[in-house]
């Protein structure tokens, strides 16, 4: 009898504890992270967002004091591995590390098999950016109004490419043909580093594509800078006008890497995540690389990156109901 009730009430002791702590357990919580922890970057490797998180790595895992493993699961413009995250244990242990096309994507693609609101909980913005718009050496454009002449000229037959349906770059595009009234054809691919292969081998014309993705050939006179998409010029591309000096008054398609967890990820986990992605912003070097590829660290708080997140998905959807984009 007495075995039985010892043993009843170390259940119910059990019970409470579980209760009270859903999800992970107290001690999991204190010891995070006691193993390696997964980024997910839902894009290929060598395009911006590879880029921009293989900068914050080293520090991010500095501050962690555990490896931060970076996986590429690229594909449907960062949906592929947005969903791999989404479907992924609350646990800390992965993360997203995406574009700003997460907020995109809601607006022009007629299903997701995740909710952009409700399956994440955000961790921080790490880095802001403009997309650049970039042209082969060849291609007979140098600037935005050249581009819009070429189209006009010549309807539809104006290529442009981006890293993927709903991505900034092709926001961008679309703003920029239907600011200017002519008609320009979008040509998808699953990632910057693809995109930018085809431009330097001369098979694809134009790209809008976030600047660490061209940065280096920008700078080696293999690919010709025409714009950037922010009101003010990047840091590091001083030389780069913007759209709105070139016409476009008020353009303005601002791009931002961010960290995500799946939804319920116990709030001490997210502190500690966000006090890692703070930690290696703060880092000299973080930010002169990031300088070098055109972006500006930020680290800002989890409120502030839910905030983005609410209002932009209202301002996409608006853009993509007006310009009528829609996912491939």
């Amino acid at each position: 009898m007495f075995k039985q009730r010892r043993s009843l009430l170390k259940s119910a002791a059990a019970g409470a504890t579980l209760g009270l702590l859903p999800g992970v357990g107290a001690l999991g919580q204190a010891n995070y992270p006691s193993r390696p922890v997964r980024f997910v970057v839902p894009y290929p490797p060598g395009g911006g967002t590879d880029v921009i998180a293989r900068i914050a790595q080293t520090r991010i895992a500095e501050s962690l004091g555990q490896q931060v493993i970076i996986e590429n699961r690229g594909g449907a413009g960062g949906s592929i591995g947005t969903d791999v995250v989404a479907k992924s244990a609350a646990d800390g242990y992965t993360v997203l590390f995406t574009l700003s096309s997460h907020t995109i994507n809601a607006a022009i693609y007629p299903t997701l098999p995740f909710n952009t609101e409700r399956d994440f909980v955000a961790i921080s913005q790490v880095a802001s950016l403009p997309q650049i718009l970039v042209a082969h050496p060849d291609y007979p454009v140098r600037n935005a109004q050249d581009v819009v002449k070429l189209a006009r000229s010549k309807p539809g037959t104006v290529l442009y490419a981006s890293v993927g349906n709903g991505t900034p770059g092709h926001l961008a595009g679309e703003l920029m043909a239907l600011t200017a009234g002519v008609q320009m054809t979008h040509v998808p691919y699953r990632g910057g580093g693809p995109a930018v292969a085809d431009v330097l081998a001369n098979h694809m014309s134009l790209l809008w594509v976030s600047i660490p993705a061209a940065a280096a050939q920008v700078k080696s006179g293999k690919l010709r800078p025409i714009a950037v998409s922010t009101l003010k010029r990047a840091a590091g591309f001083a030389d780069v006008p913007t759209m709105a000096e070139q016409g476009f008054p008020g353009f303005e398609v601002d791009s931002w890497y961010a960290m995500f967890a799946p939804a319920k990820t116990p709030a001490p986990i997210i502190d500690r995540l966000h006090k890692a992605a703070v930690f290696a912003c703060a880092q000299a070097d973080v930010r002169e690389k990031f300088m070098q590829q055109g972006a500006e660290a930020v680290g800002g708080s989890p409120a502030d990156l839910e905030r983005i997140v609410k209002a932009e998905i209202v301002k996409w959807a608006k853009l993509a109901k007006d310009a009528g984009i829609k996912a491939d």
